[in-house]
């Protein structure tokens, strides 16, 4: 069996985990989960609360939580990974302000859920803060607010603070001010998963962990869908393929959502002093405007835990434990830090990552085909602790009550498909060239003091129309 990576989240759990039975004989039952992350285990919860009389069973290839669910950043916010205008383009103006408010409205409502279930999660929302520390920085923010303005997104849900009002509130080197949203909370991302597991359980459903599939095969007008695995057969009705950053290792699914791998390291408990100093009392979690991607929050035990982008796409979609782990990128995210808070003295007390999944446009989906019962849902770009809450929502409404549009089935990723990525080596090529566009882009700004026109190719390079 696979094991989780030694990561903050699985080394501050309230107890140590032990796996669950594996699969030993053939099932029939009305919903197949393959995967037991986040969206595999609230598309049980939610079809289960919505008809507890289904049998719902869930397979984990090893312990519920143990891909990205359990490894990534701990934001629970309202941003998706395709921007606003193009969001906006692509379905409309309405469309967008619908799935705009249903994902504001989802990270409460997700604190919600976790509440009910009674999951100490460490959940407080205080809002994201995404840091503008140079002129450029400054400038670029101003322009996104303006437009956020113009599309009728409002003040209160998007604004611009000066230097000297977010310093009221979180302090960082070279501040210019910042860009704030109050629609995200930090949260212990480790304490939800295993705790969604358990409350899965209790609502009546069945997991088996270190269960890997093997096959997946369609239902047809005489049969229903199939999920083969070492050590059974589960017939089902459904079968939910949420397997996200390990996609690309299921047969015939390698074109379908690229691994791209995001690392993490995390502090020791720093003391009340250096909080004293730099603030983040509202738990914020927060970023910068710089292209490669960095993302960071306080505590519950008050430490940093910072990640960020950086390490390479692997050439075949490969996904292996050795690639979580990599020095180059550790040293850049330690560096980055101390920038960020130079009075910061504390050692990196943990290193962790993994992949989550990017698909070729995007754009997350939600998918159900009757004619063959098999469904999916994913393809979330680092942003899934809502979207997969959300994600379930609408696979849950698709599964009990086909026949009835809700708010979630109307979301424009739902029943929608992306195109596939092409085939090596351009896969490979245009991967790892977005990577290489951030990166030029952050050093032309921090070297020559002007803003880098050369991001403006990401857009163009991963913009591929949905089928």
């Amino acid at each position: 069996m696979l094991t989780p990576p030694t990561s903050l989240w699985w080394s501050t759990l309230k107890e140590p985990v032990v796996a669950r039975p594996a699969l030993s004989t053939s099932l029939d039952v009305d919903v197949a989960i393959i995967g037991g992350g986040f969206t595999g285990l609230w598309t049980a919860r939610e079809v289960l609360r919505r008809d507890p009389t289904l049998r719902v069973v869930v397979l984990e290839q090893s312990v519920c939580g143990f891909g990205a669910s359990g490894r990534n950043g701990g934001w629970a916010s309202a941003l998706y990974p395709v921007s606003d205008d193009a969001v906006v383009a692509r379905y409309g103006i309405d469309t967008f302000h619908q799935q705009r408010v249903t994902l504001q409205n989802a990270v409460a409502g997700l604190g919600r859920a976790i509440e009910a279930e009674g999951i100490d999660a460490h959940f407080v929302q205080g809002g994201t803060l995404t840091f503008a520390r140079s002129e450029i920085q400054a400038s670029r923010l101003h322009r996104s607010v303006e437009e956020a303005h113009a599309l009728g997104i409002s003040e209160y849900d998007r604004r611009w603070m000066s230097a000297d009002e977010v310093s009221e509130r979180a302090r960082v080197s070279e501040l210019r001010g910042a860009m704030y949203s109050p629609h995200c909370a930090r949260l212990h991302p480790g304490r939800l998963v295993r705790g969604l597991a358990d409350a899965v359980v209790r609502a009546g459903a069945q997991i088996f962990e270190g269960t890997s599939v093997t096959k997946i095969t369609p239902g047809t007008t005489s049969q229903r869908p199939c999920v083969s695995t070492v050590g059974g057969t589960v017939r089902a009705e459904v079968v939910v393929r949420a397997t996200e950053g390990f996609t690309a290792t299921l047969p015939g699914h390698r074109r379908d959502l690229a691994p791209i791998y995001s690392l993490m390291i995390a502090t020791e408990p720093l003391p009340s002093a250096f909080w004293d100093t730099v603030g983040f009392n509202g738990y914020e979690t927060f970023a910068d405007d710089r292209h490669l991607v960095i993302y960071g929050q306080r505590t519950d035990d008050d430490r940093l835990a910072f990640g960020g982008r950086g390490a390479p796409y692997h050439f075949g979609s490969t996904v292996e434990p050795r690639f979580d782990l990599n020095d180059k990128v550790f040293s850049l995210l330690a560096a980055t830090l101390r920038e960020l808070f130079p009075d910061l003295e504390a050692t990196t007390a943990y290193r962790w990552g993994g992949p989550l999944a990017m698909p070729r446009d995007q754009s997350p989906s939600v998918t159900l085909d009757t004619t063959t019962g098999l469904a999916a849902a994913g393809g979330y770009t680092g942003d899934g602790v809502v979207l997969s809450y959300v994600a379930a929502q609408a696979m849950a409404d698709l599964i009990v009550q086909p026949d009835t549009p809700t708010e979630f089935t109307t979301l424009p990723f739902v029943q929608r498909r992306s195109a596939k990525w092409e085939f090596e080596p351009a896969r490979w090529l245009g991967v790892n060239a977005g990577l290489a566009l951030a990166n030029w882009s952050d050093r032309v700004e921090r070297r020559r003091h002007v803003e880098s026109r050369a991001s403006v190719l990401l857009d163009r390079l991963f913009d591929a129309p949905p089928r």
